[in-house]
């Protein structure tokens, strides 16, 4: 009789290591973490749920997309939670705009879990100005 192991579930640590890949920038790393069915929803954009990437492609590129808008994005004072099949990430985004202006806005990731990987990145962030730029 051959049975198949189930794929390691999702933890605060792996979560945790998700976030450290966001601030490393490496899109590879946090490509590992998503289920191959993956969908990311972002805090803006045309419809109620923000813009919806679907599909590793998609979710890669929008990923990517970040750090090309905020070069020195940074998510920090991370705190996780995980509870079966779903999970959330808190943090304070950090960054330095394209006018020079510094974003400091807090968020949330609510996550849902398949297979052992992030199935959905589902982002709400707070709506704050900009800061002015550092002299």
């Amino acid at each position: 009789m051959t049975t198949t192991a189930s794929p390691a579930p999702v933890t605060t640590a792996t979560l945790e290591a998700f976030s450290d890949a966001w601030n490393r920038h490496d899109i590879e790393a946090l490509m590992g973490f998503m289920h191959a069915d993956c969908v990311f929803q972002t805090a803006a954009g045309p419809e109620a749920c923000g813009t919806r990437h679907s599909g590793t492609a998609a979710v890669r590129k929008a990923f990517a997309a970040a750090w090309e808008t905020v070069p020195d994005a940074q998510w920090i004072n991370g705190r996780h939670f995980v509870a079966g099949d779903f999970g959330t990430s808190q943090w304070t985004f950090t960054g330095t705009a394209a006018d020079g202006s510094r974003i400091e806005t807090d968020g949330i990731d609510v996550f849902s879990f398949k297979d052992g990987k992030i199935a959905l990145k589902n982002v709400f962030r707070k709506t704050r100005p900009n800061l002015p730029a550092a002299k």
